[in-house]
């Protein structure tokens, strides 16, 4: 795998990951009692996105370790 795919991959994976990762742990405004006055009652209240990024990048990191580990290891 050359460095150009292996950050494709990754890149790819981040994503995938970001996109189960972000509904977790999210209470809507309303949930809180605090509607901003021009905003979506369902809009998050706080939605910790650099969290969610670190949590991210580790989970894909491990995920991809498996995944290099798989395509060096195994004739696929």
């Amino acid at each position: 795998m050359t460095i150009a795919s292996a950050l494709a991959v990754y890149f790819v994976i981040w994503w995938t990951v970001l996109f189960a990762v972000l509904p977790f742990g999210v209470r809507s405004q309303a949930d809180a009692g605090e509607v901003t006055q021009g905003t979506e009652p369902g809009a998050p209240a706080m939605p910790g996105l650099l969290r969610k990024a670190a949590i991210t990048s580790v989970i894909a990191a491990i995920v991809f370790g498996i995944v290099w580990y798989v395509w060096a290891n195994f004739d696929l």
